[in-house]
C-alpha cells in the first residue's frame, strides 16, 4: 500500500484540501444582497420586484443588478452591470450619464434608472439596503489576494 493511501493527510490529500478551502473562500466572498425594489411607471401604485445586487471580487469595480426573468420579454434573468463607484455616488447626489443613473430620492430612497434599445426602466430602492450592500462590498473579507 501506498503512504498517501495509509495517510489520508499526506501531499495529495493537502493539496486537494487546499484548493477546496480556496475555492470556499473566493466564493464566501462574493456578496449577494436580495432586496425588494419598486418599479416606478405612470400607474400611480408601484409594483415591487425581487432583485439581486451582487458584487465579486474578481470584478472589484463593478456591481451587478439582476432582476428576475418576469421581468424581461425574453423571460430570462436580466443582468445590469456598472461602477460600484456610480452607486455609490447615487447615494449622495445624481450621477451618471449613460446606460445607468442613479440619484436619491428624498432621505430613504435611490432611483436607479435603465436605459436600453428596449426603453427606460424607472426602479426604485431603499437606500439602506443599498448602503448596506456596498459596506458588504467594500468589507476586507471580499478583496482578493
Amino acid at each position: 500500500m501506498s503512504a498517501t493511501a495509509e495517510n489520508p493527510s499526506g501531499p495529495a490529500t493537502a493539496t486537494a484540501a487546499t484548493a477546496t478551502a480556496t475555492a470556499t473562500a473566493v466564493a464566501a466572498a462574493v456578496v449577494e444582497e436580495r432586496v425588494t425594489a419598486r418599479v416606478i411607471t405612470d400607474d400611480p401604485l408601484y409594483r415591487k420586484i425581487p432583485v439581486a445586487l451582487r458584487f465579486a471580487p474578481a470584478e472589484p469595480l463593478a456591481v451587478r443588478i439582476v432582476f428576475p426573468a418576469g421581468l424581461s420579454p425574453e423571460g430570462t434573468d436580466n443582468e445590469w452591470v456598472f461602477p460600484r463607484a456610480l452607486l455609490e455616488a447615487g447615494l449622495q447626489a445624481p450621477s451618471g450619464t449613460g446606460d445607468v443613473r442613479v440619484w436619491p430620492c428624498g432621505r430613504v430612497q435611490v432611483v436607479v434608472e435603465f436605459h436600453s434599445p428596449e426603453g427606460v426602466a424607472v426602479i426604485q430602492f431603499d437606500s439602506a439596503a443599498l448602503r448596506r450592500f456596498l459596506r458588504r462590498a467594500y468589507s476586507p473579507a471580499t478583496r482578493s489576494a
